[in-house]
């Protein structure tokens, strides 16, 4: 079973930074894609950034300019660094992973979750 462990959340003030971490634990054959969700109360999870194996990003419009993805391999953990933050940006941020399981002879992809961690912004 992989495990994804995060932290980093907290409260900050309009305007703040905060950096997000995400460590990934288990049989992992291969990460594959990590990746940032967040969902505020009363709305539908949206994707925030993602980033590959090979380093190619992704961000969603809203986070552009601001957000920052990044990954080490070694370490398989990836990053969020969150600059200039509002208070649009309230909710509580969910590590993804889709990784390559390998066991025995047989390989497969699978795709988890972390627990979630909260991120406050406001005065």
């Amino acid at each position: 079973q992989v495990q994804l462990v995060e932290s980093g959340g907290g409260l900050v003030q309009p305007g703040g930074s905060l950096r997000l971490s995400c460590a990934a634990s288990g049989s992992i054959f291969k990460i594959n894609v990590m990746g940032w969700y967040r969902q505020a109360p009363g709305k539908e999870r949206e994707l925030v950034a993602t980033i590959t194996s090979g380093g190619n990003t992704n961000y969603a419009d809203s986070v552009k300019g601001r957000f920052t993805i990044s990954g080490d391999n070694s370490k398989n953990t990836v990053y969020l660094q969150m600059n200039s933050l509002k208070p649009e940006d309230t909710a509580v941020y969910y590590c993804n992973a889709l990784v390559t399981i390998a066991r025995f002879s047989s390989q497969y992809e699978a795709r988890y979750w972390g627990q979630g961690t909260q991120v406050t912004v406001s005065s």
